[in-house]
This record gives C-alpha cells, structure tokens and sequence, in this order.
C-alpha cells in the first residue's frame, strides 16, 4: 500500500478502519501502511484500546468486534450478512465441514437452519459456542494451545487430527486476498494451521467482504488455485472480481 503521513486522529482512524476490515493486524503490517515508526503506532493503538475500540493482543492489535463478550457492532454487518446467505447454499445434510474463526464465519453460523443435520469441526473457541445453539449439527473442538492472535488452537494435536480426516467443506475467513498472492496472513502458527485445514477437505470456501480484496499480508496461505469457492457481499459479475474469474474458482 502506498504510504500516507497523517494528523494523529486521521492516523488512529485509519488504523480503526484497518483493523476492523482485516479483524487482526500485527504492528509491522500498520507500519507499512503509515509513514510513521512503530512506537507511535503502539501509542495510539494503546489509546484506542484504553477507549474500548480495538483489543492489544501479542505483537498487535484485533477488532473489538471480534473479542468475545465485546458490545461493540460487527464491522460491515449488512455485507457479513450477504455473504452469510450465499454460503448457505454450499450446505447439504451430513456433511462433514471444516470451518475457522471471523466474524463472518460467525454470521454465518447464526443462519444455519436448525433442521440442517451435519457435522461441523473447528479450531475456534468462539465458532464453537455458536454452533452450540444448532440443535441437528454435531460440533466437534479440536483441542490444544490457543492462539491470542487468531483465537485458534495451534498445538500438535490440531495437525494430527487434521491429518487424519478429510471433510467435505472447509469454510475459512482470511484476512487478506489478492489476485496474484493468494491468500496471506502475518502469523506463522495460524497459517500453518489454515494450511492444514485446506489439505484436510475435499472443496474450500472463503469468506470476505470486498474491502479485503487486492490486500496482501507477510505470509502465504494458498495460492487461489487451491481455492473452489470466493464468497463475497458482491455480484459475480462486479468489475472488483474480474481479475479473478481467471483463477478457475466459483464466484458466488
């Protein structure tokens, strides 16, 4: 992204607006963003924190949005909901279906019927509440470390039991999507983990609103080409995702 140098309360509104699209961001990751060091950028992260607006997690910042038992409005709720209700579509009874964290994701499991019969395994805490209010669906927690920075379990238990299965759907969220760099994250234990949930299923949905799309982050995910469905609050048609209608995957 092209670098920007910007009064202290349009500096700390851009970091708001930031973290709120891509739900978690490491220091480095806003750095590059603004033209300013990374002290200042703790500083008013700090501050932004002390007024209830983002939550500090280990070497960045997460949306409050996104923090369990936060008040705090889901960011883009109207286009979540959209993609929530696309999604439905991919959901058959007894399937086995893999699926991460987000607040997308989250949205969308509240509008899982409650006649659905299925099977859901996850590795987010908050994702497993959920699905605990869906009377037919099985919820299985894959246990182990958490991570502060993606609320996922990222221990050895994870890859051994991810190893072992294969779904029918995995469901993810990211927080970065681009074209030409697929999808990229900034934290090396919860990508590996997302790697080993796209080898572990047979077909692969992403979630995400339009905002993040032509964003990349640190590290690499997948290439699009391992990805069969783009999930987003757009018309498949909508000039944004034209570039990647060439990627062989299903625009819905």
């Amino acid at each position: 992204m092209q670098q920007v140098s910007l009064p202290k309360k349009e500096r700390k509104d851009l970091i708001l607006k930031q973290v709120n699209i891509h739900t978690r961001l490491m220091f480095d990751d806003l750095v590059k963003i603004i033209d300013v060091s990374e002290d200042t950028i703790r500083r008013d992260v700090n501050e932004l924190a002390e007024d209830g607006k983002v939550i500090r997690i280990k070497g960045g910042v997460m949306s409050a949005a996104y923090h369990y038992g936060h008040d705090s409005e889901t960011y883009s709720q109207s286009n979540k909901d959209i993609i929530a209700e696309k999604a439905l579509g991919l959901l058959k009874d007894d399937m086995i279906i893999l699926i991460g964290g987000g607040t997308t994701a989250r949205e969308f499991v509240k509008k899982i019927p409650n006649t659905l019969k299925a099977t859901f395994i996850t590795v987010n805490v908050l994702t497993a509440v959920e699905l605990l209010d869906k009377p037919m669906i099985k919820t299985i927690m894959i246990g182990g470390q958490l991570s502060t920075y993606s609320q996922m379990t990222v221990s050895g238990e994870v890859f051994e039991y991810l190893a072992n299965i294969k779904a029918n759907l995995c469901i993810l969220g990211t927080n970065a999507i681009d074209s030409i760099n697929g999808l990229t994250d900034s934290d090396w234990e919860t990508i590996q983990v997302k790697k080993a949930m796209i080898k572990a299923a047979s077909k692969i949905a992403i979630l995400t609103i339009s905002e993040k799309l032509n964003s990349v982050m640190q590290m690499k995910i997948a290439d699009l080409a391992e990805v069969d469905y783009l999930i987003t609050e757009l018309s498949p048609n909508s000039p944004e995702l034209q570039t990647y209608k060439s990627k062989n995957l299903t625009i819905l």
